[in-house]
């Protein structure tokens, strides 16, 4: 038999329900997995308790004949930016470590009434900044891949959600919650051959997600393929009237409308993502992307987005800019870190305790906020890098005027070594050039491993889709699928 822990989500679901295993045997064995996997530092709590209790429920529904839900007897792994009730959550800064939220976010509340059990709470770039996972207050998350010829250079497993591309890649967890911001589901997955999808902005509830940039974040899931991202995301999302920017539309069902056969369908090629930089191989794995959607009986079309170039730039103002503002509630008084300097008055406890709890790249993204939105530069750059926003949308509603979706590299490199690019800052942030632009226009977006690089290392290609229109993206991601037949899988050395 398949070891248990090499299955995802549909197979898990599918064995538990007909008898083939029990919930608690899942659970057994990716607790027994997560134990033994500390030295990837992909958890920052383990919950293996949460995850026994969860399958316990789901083994005593299937005896009684209850209905199971569409995660039974799944566990998974829980971004530690999702408020936990009972467990610790701390966003990886020191300045909420020790918290423990009295409530839960909607979209763990929706995983666990849809049968899933919680592993623990996953390592991720420091409030989710970061594109490494170097940024975390406990420590970097490493990918299970290895460059081939015997290097021993640690790899990046691409950020923020590093802790859950790590996870799903070492079968640490079928499955883990993501969110993206501006990359941070694609970016890593594609680092480490599994699949993760961003829907469209307001599809998952942000209620109960520590905040980064509030009107670019978005949950969604990693999995292991296709099939299994359309599941978890259908049990994640759903309209809540806790979140004002929620959108109040029915979920529908993304598994049972799954079909890799695109003819009739149009797939844009955007010329302005020849970038310059751009790794030969991932170029080399675009075409082949483009030659597998013709296969699945898509036209391809040239299309253009003439404002990619100043997608970034326009990013890297806003989401800055929406990080002062939300993390100016960390200040020592109400909860969290307060670092009290003898002697000291109410300034001096604000400064001391966010210079303590924040890390550099949390200091540099809220120092650069607060600049763009001061009274002399407020117009000079915020409300110009949202007039940006503005066109980068419109440009993407031109395109689909003439496709259906849009097929692009998601990274211009293959994962780095861990301590390549940190001192670096711009090149760090030229990570996410491919994926920015979907983010900045809150369309729905996800990454397909589509192979290997000469390296061994995984790489993954992008497809962006209509506003609203996931079944399209991951119709378009299933087709890559078939004909990628991506297997690799790391090889264990943790």
């Amino acid at each position: 038999m398949t070891n248990i822990t090499d299955l995802g989500v549909a197979a898990i679901r599918a064995g538990v329900a007909q008898g083939d295993f029990t919930a608690r045997e899942v659970a057994e064995g990716f607790n027994a997995n997560v134990a033994a996997a500390s030295a990837l530092n992909a958890f920052i709590v383990t919950t293996p308790e949460k995850a026994l209790e969860a399958a316990d429920k789901v083994d005593a529904d299937r005896a009684a004949g209850k209905p199971l839900g569409s995660m039974a007897g799944v566990p998974i792994g829980m971004k530690d930016l999702f408020a936990t009730h009972g467990v610790q959550t701390t966003a990886a800064s020191h300045i909420l470590e020790g918290f423990i939220p009295q409530y839960e976010s909607t979209v763990s509340s929706n995983l666990w009434a849809a049968g899933a059990g919680m592993l623990g709470k996953l390592n991720l770039d420091q409030f989710a900044m970061g594109s490494s996972n170097e940024t975390s207050y406990f420590g970097n998350v490493i990918s299970p891949w290895k460059r081939s010829g015997g290097s021993n250079a640690q790899m990046s497993p691409g950020g923020s959600s590093g802790g859950s591309s790590t996870a799903v890649a070492a079968r640490l967890a079928p499955a883990a919650t993501g969110t993206d911001t501006g990359g941070s589901i694609r970016q890593p997955a594609a680092f480490t051959g599994i699949t993760g999808i961003k829907p469209t902005y307001g599809r998952c509830s942000r209620w109960g997600v520590v905040a980064f940039a509030s009107s670019l974040d978005q949950a969604g899931p990693m999995a292991h393929d296709v099939r299994d991202c359309a599941i978890m995301l259908g049990a994640m999302a759903g309209f809540d009237p806790k979140d004002s920017t929620s959108l109040d539309l029915p979920v529908p069902d993304w598994e049972a409308g799954l079909d890799g056969n695109l003819k009739g369908k149009k797939v844009g090629i955007p010329r302005e993502y020849r970038m310059e930089g751009t790794d030969p191989e991932i170029l080399k794995s675009w075409e082949d992307g483009i030659a597998w959607l013709k296969d699945a009986g898509a036209e391809v079309v040239d299309i253009s987005l003439p404002h990619t170039k100043y997608a970034l730039p326009a990013y890297y103002i806003i989401a800055p800019a929406e990080a002062s503002s939300n993390l100016a509630r960390y200040d020592g008084v109400r909860y969290g870190l307060r670092d009290l300097p003898e002697g000291s008055g109410l300034q001096d406890m604000y400064a001391a305790t966010r210079a303590a709890g924040f890390g550099d790249e949390v200091k540099r993204r809220v120092l650069i906020g607060t600049y763009v939105l001061s009274a002399g530069f407020y117009d000079a750059y915020y409300t110009q890098a949202q007039k940006v926003r503005a066109l980068v949308a419109q440009d993407f509603e031109n395109a689909f005027k003439e496709c259906d979706v849009i097929l692009a590299p998601t990274t211009p490199t293959a994962s780095f070594g861990l301590g390549e690019k940190t001192d670096d800052p711009l090149a760090m942030y030229l990570n996410d050039v491919f994926a920015v632009p979907a983010s900045l226009a809150g369309l729905p977006a996800m990454s397909v491993p589509c192979g290997v690089n000469s390296e061994g290392l995984p790489l993954g290609l992008q497809i962006v889709g209509k506003a609203f229109d996931e079944q399209g993206v991951l119709n378009a991601g299933l087709a890559i699928e078939e004909r990628a037949r991506f297997t690799a899988k790391p090889e264990k050395w943790w």
